[in-house]
């Protein structure tokens, strides 16, 4: 039996089931599909590679995902790993791991991958959420993520095949289905036509819900949606990371704190029972005290319930880590400040 462990998203939850269904037949393989979001992520892979080794001396070890993808030097210069597949590589890991293979080290150019991997998953094992994959990639750049790099250019999977996906997970018994992608809400056409495609195509369909969105791309035809079918989860979680303006300028994300209050106080006035959950990271480089309490102060203006906080991360290859760090310590206490408003909001 093969184990994949998964490390990061709901991307990589995603590409596991279809590594777990691709592989079934294999024994003593582990696959670790990393993450590589911050260089703590990318840490806690090694950590984990290590242990597995240990408890597993005469496994064979395959190291893939976003990881693999930037920093795959690291990966081979560690002798308990066996093979690293790069993401674009990860799509096609039956051809590499059922051929002998004199390399260590496959990975591609990421840039070139204009695809991606059209496997039907049946399920999801251990879980009543079944995700969908709607695109990959990301086109735009925001100064301290490395993801980019990690998962290539935006592409969006067939409206047919995501309507093909859905079906079959429904016909296993799922009732909860999330739309998940690096960018989802930059899913072309149109990340609105598709979600009321599916919602017309899926009449009775219990709950559809969404991983990660874009604020700057929620359009009125999104919030429509969220009116007129109640079928649509009333949980909303935002990308927003920063409630000062100077800060997502620097950070290079494509909206305002004004963006954000708007956002939330529409889709509360036709979702009363709409909850929203944010993304925060804190001590980002030049971030003062002011620049801080915006942040909290956003929490209560756009109201926010479900916080999710980071102290920042420097992450080498990104703008972001080359601008005037914050000390570790004034990161780490900001984000517990954000933190324990969260928890006192949901007492």
């Amino acid at each position: 039996m093969v184990e994949v462990v998964t490390l990061g998203c709901r991307i990589n939850s995603y590409e596991s089931e279809i590594l777990k269904e691709k592989l079934a037949n294999l024994d003593n393989v582990i696959i670790i599909n990393t993450c590589a979001v911050t260089g703590e992520a990318e840490r806690q892979c090694r950590q984990t590679i290590r242990k597995l080794r240990r408890e597993h001396p005469t496994a064979r070890i395959i190291v893939t995902g976003c990881a693999a993808q930037v920093a795959p030097q690291k990966f081979a210069a560690m002798p308990e790993v066996d093979l690293i597949l790069g993401n674009k590589e990860k799509a096609e890991i039956e051809k590499y791991i059922n051929s002998p293979l004199k390399e260590k080290t496959i990975v591609g150019d990421i840039f070139d991958y204009d695809t991606y991997d059209h496997f039907l998953i049946t399920g999801f094992e251990g879980r009543q959420r079944a995700f969908v994959q709607i695109q990959q990639g990301c086109d735009h750049r925001c100064t301290y993520c490395i993801v980019p790099y990690a998962r290539g250019k935006n592409r969006s999977v067939a409206t047919e095949e995501i309507l093909a996906q859905i079906d079959e997970l429904l016909k296993q018994g799922f009732e909860e289905i999330c739309l998940t992608g690096v960018d989802a809400c930059s899913y072309r056409p149109s990340f609105s036509g598709l979600v009321k495609t599916i919602l017309q195509k899926f009449p009775h369909l219990p709950s559809l819900q969404f991983g990660s969105l874009d604020p700057a791309a929620i359009d009125d035809e999104f919030i429509n949606l969220v009116k007129n079918y109640p079928n649509i989860y009333p949980h909303f979680h935002f990308s927003i990371q920063s409630g000062d303006n100077m800060i997502l300028k620097r950070m290079g994300r494509r909206h305002s704190r004004e963006d954000v209050i708007r956002l939330c106080h529409k889709i509360k006035q036709i979702r009363p029972d709409a909850v929203f959950g944010a993304d925060f990271i804190c001590g980002f480089p030049t971030e003062t005290e002011e620049q801080f309490a915006n942040t909290v102060r956003l929490v209560d203006e756009a109201g926010l319930s479900k916080l999710h906080v980071f102290p920042y991360s420097e992450r080498s290859g990104t703008p972001a880590a080359l601008m005037p760090q914050i000390p570790m310590d004034i990161r780490k206490k900001r984000a517990e400040i954000l933190r324990r408003k969260g928890e006192e909001i949901n007492d």
